[in-house]
């Protein structure tokens, strides 16, 4: 059994320091990985970067992170990032992190994702160059998912973004805002690598579980959403 807690959207700042560390001490008996589905920080500032940091921190067990929207608002990212990454969190950006559980071998992709849509109901990268540049970010995002879980070599793959792959976990949000808060081109990566599970957040209103058409399992860890800490979700990898 591979026990991994999740959660998103916590937006922290300096108010809100140790706000959600006394739920987090314990998380290493619930959960054997902890994965941050972005929109850590409020306006993505280093002040706001370091209150994560110590948040979460030392807790005991692997966290692994992507950042969110917020996070990029103050085109300050890079330095988000380091001082995550100094604090021992790993921040996934079209890369992996690979760990070993019961046994196992355990990867992560992530990537904060993009909008666009879903199949049927989405944008394409056709007319102004506006519209093929929001298009086309959100198709090269979705490649760097497809090829950071291709090259892993695994028993167990996860998904981790931002944005969602699915609308099925947006029931609740305006559904004029669903191009706004993800994209089926997340999906079809998630799907054509067979992951175990793919958590995302930044829909606050909308709904936890849901499905990939390939039938991965999709969840919406954003805080809002969860009203709690944390969620666990329990695996049980293949033999």
């Amino acid at each position: 059994m591979i026990r991994v807690a999740a959660v998103g959207d916590v937006h922290l700042d300096p108010q809100s320091a140790g706000t959600l560390r006394p739920a987090l001490v314990d998380a290493w008996r619930q959960a054997d990985l902890l994965l941050l589905a972005g929109d850590l920080t409020r306006h993505g500032t280093p002040e706001e970067a370091r209150t994560v940091a110590a948040e979460f921190a030392d807790l005991g067990l692997p966290v692994i992170a992507v950042l969110g929207n917020h996070d990029y608002h103050s085109d300050q990212q890079d330095e988000v990032t380091a001082l995550l990454v100094e604090s021992g969190i790993t921040v996934l950006e079209g890369e992996s992190a690979v760990l070993t559980v019961d046994g196992r071998r355990v990867g992560v992709a992530g990537v904060k994702g993009f909008g666009g849509g879903f199949a049927g109901k989405c944008g394409t990268a056709f007319g102004e160059p506006e519209m093929k540049a929001f298009i086309d970010h959100t198709t090269a995002i979705a490649r760097r998912l497809r090829q950071a879980l291709a090259e892993l070599d695994v028993d167990v793959r996860l998904a981790l973004t931002h944005y969602s792959p699915v609308n099925e976990t947006l029931r609740g949000e305006p559904l004029e805002i669903y191009p706004f808060l993800g994209s089926y081109h997340l999906a079809e990566a998630i799907d054509d690598a067979e992951c175990a599970l793919a958590v995302h957040g930044h829909a606050h209103y909308g709904t936890e579980h849901g499905t990939t058409p390939g039938g991965v399992l999709v969840r919406n860890v954003a805080q809002p959403v969860l009203r709690a800490a944390y969620a666990v979700y329990d695996i049980e990898p293949d033999d």
